[in-house]
C-alpha cells in the first residue's frame, strides 16, 4: 500500500520561504514520477510540480518557476519541494503525489495527506 506523508509546512511571512518534505513508503519509490499540487480554499487543486523517475526531467507550473525548487532523494525515499519568495497566493494545502502520466500534464495516482502552507502579509 503506497503512503505519501508530507511534512514542513506552516506559517511564514510573504517573501519567506519552507521546504516541504514528502517521505514515500509501500512502493518502489525510484519507479515512479513524483509531484506536488496544492488546492487553496475554494478553489480546485492545481499542479505545482513534477519531477521524473530520475530526477532529470522536471516541469514548474509558471506562477512558481523561479522560486520553487523540487528534488527527490531515491536512496531516501523523499521529495522535497523548496518554496522561496512564497506570496500570499501561494498559500494552500500541498499535497505530494505519485503521477500517473506526465504527458500532456501531470496526472496523480496516489496522495498523501495534506501540509498546510499559510503566507502571510
Amino acid at each position: 500500500q503506497v503512503q505519501l506523508v508530507e511534512s514542513g509546512g506552516g506559517l511564514v511571512q510573504a517573501g519567506g520561504s519552507l521546504r516541504l518534505s514528502c517521505a514515500a513508503s509501500g512502493l518502489t519509490f525510484s519507479s515512479y514520477n513524483m509531484g506536488w499540487f496544492r488546492q487553496a480554499p475554494e478553489k480546485e487543486r492545481e499542479f505545482v510540480a513534477a519531477i521524473s523517475r530520475s530526477g532529470d526531467n522536471i516541469l514548474y507550473e509558471d506562477s512558481v518557476k523561479g522560486r520553487f525548487t523540487i528534488s527527490r532523494d531515491n536512496a531516501k525515499n523523499t521529495v522535497d519541494l523548496q518554496m522561496n519568495n512564497l506570496k500570499t497566493e501561494d498559500t494552500a494545502v500541498y499535497y505530494c503525489a505519485t503521477l500517473r502520466v506526465w504527458i500532456p500534464a501531470p496526472a496523480a495516482e496516489s496522495w498523501g495527506q495534506g501540509t498546510q502552507v499559510t503566507v502571510s502579509s
